[in-house]
Order: structure tokens, then sequence, then C-alpha cells
């Protein structure tokens, strides 16, 4: 006596369950709204619903939802066929940590068979022959990928105003919550996937805030881990000092089981709050608008009624130190890095053509005028070469930048610093949105430790009281205590619960 349950519908999406002549007995399958990534393994492996029909209805509201402009490949036959397969070999006993969950790929990670495009026009045509390895990983795990998701171009910038791809009647990532705003980036398509509730987990990459700008913004969790965690290969670069793939997802315990399966270890379990001491920074309270502060505020007010110590600690120079370090790492590397990348990965492109073609008038300038050339900004709208303030980055400015955060984490004697991931609710989508002043708004928390080196973790804690639209905190740890920041979230997200599904749709 078996269950089988069908979509009602692909622009609700949801699944419901119909049977034979034990109907009565049915129970209704967890809808999109509400299903995570370690229920719908569970759900899957028990025999309670098939990869088949979860990958269907994931991939209807794929469809219903384009006017997120989400996807730059959406691979309905791939996705299906792999769903199916994975199906058989369940019937054969086979259960895994992601066995038959859809997923989404940012368009930055390599992936079999399908276009990698980095979000740019010059790479449409390139198809790699095998999957990164953060990608693979999770194939292996049972994941079905369904697509590859949208992102700001090049992954430099953090609006995901992307003009080169759209699926849409207007340009851009849109926000789950409200479609007239930004997802963020630059893993934009996979944190608006998440949020919007197409998937409940991904991949994105991050260099100074892409994984938890988008995910603070739409509502989900994300791990940028300590850099070297994971491997690097098969992913379209910025900076090799900086960057790292990420995963995202519907909850910090789903982001848990991403990181298990990348960078393997035991099941993480939720940590002791009570154990649990936080550093509040002042200077990472700056620029807040009103439901970012207020969200903030009242987290922190639970997190202490639920018995975590916080206590107010200071980092200094903590802004000019990574003012020496940001721009000089990422903006120099990224030429030799990418030269090597299109070299290594075979996508048939120079750098020249690669910087020719590029859609996004944000994006186009910064290759034209700093990674080309080899500059950096100088005073009074000049530039100047690069390389002088790499080496000093690179021997000096990063060096005490980790001193900087070793110290504070050691000297009060902190599991993490806490503060708002991004100052700022979803701004609205425009142009003017990838401005220079957006950019260094949205990344003012993230950047610093992204150019130390440590690990954060994005928690979503509330929508704010007058836009309705999600509010995030980060925790960054010292170097190495990945799983140690994923313990407390999963339990942090015991005290915010999980934010409600957008609206409207």
């Amino acid at each position: 006596m078996g269950y089988r349950r069908f979509l009602l519908g692909t622009a609700v999406a949801s699944l419901i369950v119909s049977s034979g002549p034990s109907s009565s007995f049915a129970q209704p399958a967890p809808d999109l709204d509400r299903l995570t990534a370690a229920r719908a393994a569970a759900d899957i492996c028990a025999g309670k619903i098939t990869s088949t029909e979860l990958t269907s209805a994931a991939i209807a509201r794929a469809k219903a939802s384009a006017k997120l402009n989400v996807f730059i490949t959406l691979d309905e036959a791939g996705a299906m066929k792999a769903a199916a397969a994975f199906d058989a070999s369940r019937k054969k006993g086979a259960c895994k940590p992601l066995g038959g969950v859809p997923i989404v790929i940012k368009d930055n990670i390599e992936v079999a068979g399908l276009p990698s495009t980095a979000g740019t026009p010059a790479l449409k045509g390139f198809i790699p022959k095998k999957d990164a390895p953060v990608a693979a990983k999770l194939r292996a795990a049972g994941a079905i990928i369904i697509g590859k998701t949208n992102m700001h171009e090049l992954a430099f910038g953090i609006s995901g105003y992307n003009g080169g791809f759209k699926t849409g009647p207007e340009p851009g990532v849109r926000n789950a919550y409200d479609a007239t705003r930004i997802a963020g980036g630059s893993s934009s398509g996979t944190g608006a996937a998440i949020g919007a509730r197409i998937v409940t987990a991904g991949l994105g990459t991050d260099t100074g805030g892409s994984v938890r700008v988008p995910c603070a913004l739409n509502g989900c969790a994300s791990l940028r881990p300590t850099v070297g965690r994971y491997p690097q290969g098969g992913i379209a670069p910025i900076s090799h000092t900086r960057d790292t793939a990420g995963p995202m997802a519907a909850t910090v315990a789903d982001v848990a089981i991403l990181d298990r399966v990348i960078a393997g270890g035991g099941a993480a379990t939720p940590a002791n709050l009570k154990d649990v001491r936080l550093g509040v920074v002042k200077d990472m309270l700056a620029n807040l608008d009103s439901d970012t502060e207020a969200a903030f505020r009242t987290g922190l007010d639970k997190l202490k009624s639920a018995g975590i110590t916080i206590v107010d600690v200071e980092m200094p120079k903590l802004g000019e130190l990574n003012g020496k370090v940001g721009f000089p790492l990422a903006l120099y590397e990224a030429y030799d890095d990418m030269v090597a990348y299109l070299k290594k990965s075979g996508a048939g492109v120079s750098i020249d053509a690669l910087a020719k073609d590029i859609a996004s008038p944000d994006v186009k300038g910064t290759y034209d005028g700093l990674v080309i050339p080899r500059k950096l900004p100088g005073p009074n709208n000049t530039v100047v070469d690069a390389k002088p303030a790499y080496d000093e980055a690179m021997k000096t400015a990063r060096p005490a930048l980790r001193s900087l955060y070793k110290e504070t984490f050691a000297k009060n004697k902190l599991d993490a610093i806490v503060f708002p991931t991004v100052p700022k609710v979803a701004i609205a989508a425009q142009p003017d949105s990838s401005s220079l002043e957006n950019f260094l708004l949205f990344i003012q928390n993230t950047d610093p430790g992204s150019n130390a080196g440590v690990p954060g973790l994005q928690i979503p804690i509330a929508l704010g009281a007058s836009s309705k639209l999600p509010v995030g905190i980060e925790l960054d740890g010292p170097a190495g205590s990945d799983r140690r920041l994923l313990a407390i979230g999963m339990a942090m997200e015991k005290v915010f619960g999980r934010l409600p599904a957008p609206a409207g749709r």
C-alpha cells in the first residue's frame, strides 16, 4: 500500500497527497513553504515522497517565479532524469544526506554538461565536462541539481543587478520578499531561490560577503567557511586569497548538512547557549536603518534571555586595516587568477575578450579601469599601480588584521563576534543599486572577516517592522571554528524560529 503524490498547479507548486483505496491513511506531504533540506531527505528516504515529485514541484515553482530572474540555466530535463534515477536506487535501500533533494548552484561553479557563465556574456558557450569538487560532493550525497543561478556579473558586486541574463520583464535578480528590491550579491540567484522556497539549499561563493549578503536580504542561512576548508577548483575566481565556496540553505541545520558533505566530519548538534560568549563591536553598528537596528537590538535581548553572554569589545583600527587589504587583494589578484582560470578551464576565451563583452556598467568600469591595467583607485579620482599596495597588504596589513581578530577572540574569551550582517534591508532594484557607495555600505560588516580569513555564519532573525523584509545577524568566529559556529547557529535559530514564507505568490 503506497502513497502517490502529485503537484496541484504550477503557480502554487506545493505538494499534496493522493492515494488508492486507503487514502484515509495518507498524510499530507510537507509543502515547499515549510520544507527544509533535512526534512526532504528524511521523507524521501522513508518513502513518504519521491525525488521525482519534489523535483517536479521545485521546477514548477521556479517557472512560476520567472520574474525574479533566479536562473541562468534551469535544467528541467536533466534534473528530472537524475531524480528518477535516484528514486530507482532508493528502492534498493540507498539513503544519503541529500538524497533526492533538489538544489541550485551559482553559475560561477562548474557543473558538468551545463553552461558555466559566471554571469557574463563571453562565457555563455562554456560547458564544463566535469563538476567542480564542491558540486561533485553534493551530487555524490544525492543532491539533484535543478539549475545554475544568476549572479552579479563575474561576482563583482552586491546587488545582483545583472542586465546580461533575465527571465522576467526587468533586469536584475529580484528579492524573494519584494520583487522591486535587490536580491543582494553576488550569489544573488541562490539566495533568492532559497528565500522564494524554490529549493531548500544551494551553493554560492564568497569573496567579501557574497553568500551572506543575499541570505541576509532573502531570509536564509549561509556559511562563509574558513578559507581553505573547501576545495576551490572549478570556480571562476576573483581572489585566491579571499575566495571560497559557501553553502546557503533554508536553515542553519541545513547549512550544517552541506558543510559536512563538503568538508567531512560528524553531524553537528546544537550548542548549549549558556556556554556561549559573543562580542559586540561598536563600529559594526554604523549606518543601520531603523528596521535593522530594532531587529538587532531585539535579537540580542532574546539571546541574552536564552542564556548567551554578550559583551562589548573593541577592535582598534579595524576599518583602517581592512581598507588596506580589501581592494588591493581583490583587484590585483583578479587579473592573474582569471587568466589562469580561463586557461585551465578550457573556456576558450581570453581575459581581454571577457572584458570586452561585460554587460554590467559597474563591472565593466571595474575591469576596464582597474583589473586589466592592474590599477587601484587613488586620491582625487586618480588611479595608482596596484602592485605596491598588494605587496604591503600581504606583508603587513593582512597579518595585522588577522592578529587583531585572533587577539580579540582570545582576550575577551569569545566564541564569536555578532553584528547585523548588512546595515539595511534590501534597497530598490535599479542601475544605481550597483553604485560604489552601496557596494561599500553593504559589505561594511562582512568584508573584514573575509580579509582575515575567518568563518562567518549568517542567520535570519526577523522581518523588519516597517519594511516586512528580512534582517539577518552574523557570527564571525576564530579561524577553523566553523563547526562551533554552526552548533551555536543551530541553537540560535531555535530562539528566532524560521521567517515566514514570502506572501503574495
